[in-house]
């Protein structure tokens, strides 16, 4: 590794849920990214559980599993005021699979104020267990516009399509305006609750916070192309079954993506943090990590 190349280290909070096979899929990926990009660059991959441990992280993501035992143990654990300051202050990489998804939204509803607490970081409404019971649960193949083409012939050239996994997923059912403060609006609906603001700090931060959500993916036969933006989608008909968004440096899915083997969102999303930290680091003007103070 050349000297001037600082590693990446991405952590998986690992206080509940499936952390451990976020953590394969990410090696995997990052031997595929290598593959496909042969540069000097070195990857670290790390559960975390404390403060000191989030502290070393450039990205980090928030896996599936119940949105209340992550937030309850975030809280106890004194983590919850440092996992905002380091999604929405410092607006680090940060992806959240299902339960992550309910606790990046800045807003979430069937949820009885005092039970959980929001993150934020996307300024969107999740719809909690949209699709019902554990037993409810369901796989599909989704064609992910923001993944590459395979270009084999035995799919025309096209994608190969991800086998999701939706386990009392939720969907996002609204695009929140983008606020400065609070979105004090969905507080006054039932069993809702909202993430507290905080104001972002640096201009990589700034820029961040000001982007819209991007619709990165809905279920299938509820898909239109917007004009002349072919690697985006948007609901037909009134469909709020959105299961993917993106906002700055904010990921956030439905699904499982680390329950199936398949890394090539893995690969897509260290992609990302790869550009996003050069990006920072170049504004930043130094080659160290950034830190939380």
């Amino acid at each position: 590794m050349a000297k001037d190349i600082q590693p990446i280290v991405v952590g998986v909070l690992a206080l509940q849920g499936a952390f451990s096979e976020h953590i394969q899929l990410l090696r995997q990926a990052a031997k595929s990214l290598s593959a496909l990009d042969p540069i000097d660059l070195h990857w670290t991959f790390s559960e975390v559980r404390t403060l000191a441990q989030l502290l070393q992280c450039d990205a980090l993501i928030i896996p599936g599993g119940e949105s209340t035992a992550i937030s309850l143990v975030a809280a106890r654990s004194n983590l919850l005021e440092p996992l905002r300051e380091f999604v929405k202050v410092r607006r680090n990489p940060t992806w959240g699979t299902c339960a992550g998804l309910i606790l990046l939204a800045e807003a979430a509803n069937r949820t009885k104020r005092g039970g959980q607490e929001l993150i934020g970081g996307l300024d969107v409404r999740v719809d909690r267990n949209h699709f019902g019971r554990q037993v409810e649960s369901f796989v599909i193949d989704l064609d992910l516009p923001f993944l590459p083409l395979s270009g084999r012939e035995d799919i025309g050239g096209g994608r190969r399509p991800f086998k999701a996994v939706f386990i009392r997923a939720p969907i996002v059912e609204k695009i929140l305006p983008i606020r400065e403060g609070p979105q004090v609006e969905e507080e006054t609906l039932d069993e809702t609750i909202i993430a507290p603001s905080r104001a972002p700090e640096g201009a990589v931060a700034k820029e961040a916070v000001g982007r819209p959500v991007e619709i990165m993916a809905i279920l299938p036969g509820r898909v239109a192309a917007l004009p002349n933006k072919p690697t985006t989608t948007r609901p037909e008909g009134g469909s709020s079954d959105i299961i993917a968004v993106r906002q700055g440096n904010v990921f956030g899915t439905s699904f499982h993506p680390e329950l199936t083997g398949d890394s090539r969102i893995h690969v897509w999303w260290l992609g990302e943090v790869r550009k996003a930290i050069a990006n920072r680091r170049q504004l930043d003007g130094v080659h160290t990590h950034e830190r939380l103070p």
